[in-house]
C-alpha cells in the first residue's frame, strides 16, 4: 500500500470512528432487555447459551427452564454443569410433541415449567434467564399468550430473558428489545447428514 492509499484508509478510518464514538455515546439506557431467537434456521438455542457463558464469565447467576425439550444428554448442559454454583438449570418439556402425542401432558409440562419461570425471574439473584422452547409452547397454545407477554414485559427492571423457538408470536415480537430470526441458507440434515454429539447435542 502506498503512503498516499494508506493516509486515505487512516482519514476513512477516523472519520468512521467519529460518526461511531458518537453513535455511541448517544446510548445511555441501561436495562433487562428481552431477547427472541427465532426463525427456521439452526442456532436459536446455541445462541442463547453463547450469551449464557457471556454472562458466567462476567459472574452472574443465571436460569435455564427448557419448555419442550426432554432429558437429553446435552453438551451445553454438561458443560455449564461446571458453573453449578452460579446456574439454576430445568428441563421440564416432555420432548417434540410428536414424540408424546398428548397434549394434555404437553400443557401439563408447559404450565409447570411456566411456573418455574416466574419463580426464578422473581429471584433478584438471577440476572439472566433463558426460556428454551419458549415459543414452541405458545405456538401450540399450551399457556395462555397473553399471560406470558405481559409477566415477560413486567419483569424486573434489572432480569434480561432470553427466549427461543421457531415461530415466535407477533406479540412477544412486539414486546421484545431485541429480535433475531435465524435464516435456513444450506442445512446438512436435508443431506441424510444425521444429528451429531457435540453439534446438534
Amino acid at each position: 500500500m502506498s503512503d498516499d492509499e494508506a493516509a486515505r484508509h487512516r482519514a476513512k478510518m477516523e472519520k468512521r470512528k467519529a460518526v461511531q464514538d458518537a453513535e455511541v455515546a448517544e446510548k445511555t439506557i441501561e436495562k433487562g432487555l428481552l431477547i427472541v431467537h427465532t426463525g427456521p434456521g439452526k442456532g436459536k438455542s446455541t445462541a442463547a447459551f453463547g450469551l449464557m457463558l457471556r454472562a458466567l464469565g462476567r459472574g452472574w447467576r443465571v436460569g435455564v427452564v427448557q419448555y419442550i425439550k426432554g432429558a437429553w444428554e446435552t453438551g451445553e448442559r454438561f458443560a455449564l454443569d461446571r458453573f453449578a454454583d452460579q446456574v439454576e438449570w430445568h428441563t421440564m418439556g416432555e420432548g417434540f410433541t410428536w414424540e408424546t402425542q398428548d397434549r394434555d401432558r404437553d400443557v401439563a409440562a408447559a404450565r409447570a415449567a411456566w411456573a418455574r419461570t416466574e419463580a426464578l425471574m422473581a429471584d433478584p439473584a438471577i440476572r439472566l434467564l433463558v426460556l428454551d422452547e419458549l415459543n414452541i409452547a405458545l405456538r401450540y397454545d399450551y399457556l395462555p399468550l397473553a399471560e406470558v407477554v405481559e409477566a415477560l414485559s413486567r419483569r424486573r427492571p434489572d432480569l434480561h430473558v432470553v427466549v427461543t423457538g421457531r415461530n415466535a408470536k407477533p406479540e412477544l415480537i412486539a414486546a421484545a428489545d431485541l429480535v433475531t430470526e435465524m435464516a435456513v441458507v444450506k442445512h446438512h440434515f436435508a443431506a441424510g447428514v444425521k444429528a451429531q454429539e457435540g453439534i446438534e447435542f
